[in-house]
C-alpha cells in the first residue's frame, strides 16, 4: 500500500493544483502496483480527495492512466527541448539532450515506468499514447541531427535523418532499462555511452564519409 503521507483531505484549490495532485498520485500508485493492480481508492486515498471527487476530475482509472501517459511524456520533451538551446553546437546539443533525458529518468522513475514500461505491456489505447511519445521526441532529434548536417559535404533533410532519429530514441530506451538492472551507474556516464556510440558515428555522415559493404 503507497502511504498517503498525511496529505489533507478535500480542501479548496484551483483546478488546476488538484488535477496536478492527483496525477502525482496516480503515477506513484501506477507505478508500485501496475495499472490493472491499482485501486482508484488508493489513489484518492494518497491525492487526499474523495473517490467521487477524483472520477469526476480525471474519469475512469483507464482515461486517468492515459492522463499520466500524456503528463509524463510532456513533461519530458519539454525538459529535453529546453535543454536543447539555439547557438549550441549541433554535438553539444545533442550531448545536453541526452543528459536531461537520463537525468530527468532518474529523478522521475516513477513517471518513466508508466510512460515507458507500463504503458507498453496494456494494450490499446496506452500504447498509442506511447507511440506518440517517441514520435515527438524522434521529430526532435531528427531535426537536430539535420542541423548537424547543414554544412557537411552531403546535408540532410529531416526526412533522411529521421531513421536515426528513432534508432537514437529506441536505444535511449533499451539502454534505460538496463541502467534499471544496474543503478550504480551516474546519469552522465549513461548519456555519455549513447553519445559516443551514436556521435562517433554520425559524426562522419555529417562530414560526408558513409559505410558500404565490399561487395
Amino acid at each position: 500500500m503507497v502511504q498517503d503521507n498525511g496529505r489533507p483531505r478535500s480542501r479548496r484549490l484551483p483546478r488546476e493544483v488538484r488535477e496536478r495532485q492527483i496525477l502525482d498520485a496516480a503515477v506513484e500508485v501506477f507505478a508500485a502496483h501496475g495499472f490493472h493492480a491499482a485501486s482508484m481508492d488508493e489513489i484518492s486515498e494518497v491525492a487526499g480527495i474523495s473517490k467521487p471527487m477524483l472520477y469526476a476530475y480525471l474519469g475512469a482509472k483507464d482515461e486517468l492512466f492515459v492522463a499520466c501517459i500524456r503528463r509524463e511524456a510532456a513533461r519530458l520533451i519539454e525538459a529535453i527541448g529546453t535543454a536543447v538551446e539555439a547557438g549550441l553546437s549541433p554535438a553539444e546539443q545533442l550531448w545536453r539532450g541526452l543528459r536531461v533525458f537520463f537525468e530527468y529518468v532518474q529523478a522521475n522513475q516513477a513517471g518513466w515506468t508508466v510512460l515507458h514500461r507500463q504503458a507498453n505491456v496494456q494494450g490499446e489505447p496506452f500504447v498509442s499514447e506511447l507511440s506518440e511519445w517517441r514520435e515527438r521526441a524522434t521529430s526532435l532529434i531528427s531535426a537536430l541531427l539535420a542541423r548537424a548536417t547543414e554544412g557537411s559535404v552531403q546535408p540532410m533533410q529531416a526526412e533522411q535523418t529521421e531513421p536515426f532519429a528513432a534508432a537514437l530514441v529506441g536505444a535511449g530506451e533499451a539502454l534505460v532499462e538496463w541502467w534499471f538492472e544496474h543503478p550504480e551507474h551516474a546519469a552522465d556516464g549513461m548519456a555519455m555511452r549513447l553519445m559516443n556510440m551514436v556521435w562517433m558515428g554520425f559524426g562522419d555522415l555529417v562530414e560526408g564519409r558513409s559505410w558500404t559493404p565490399d561487395s
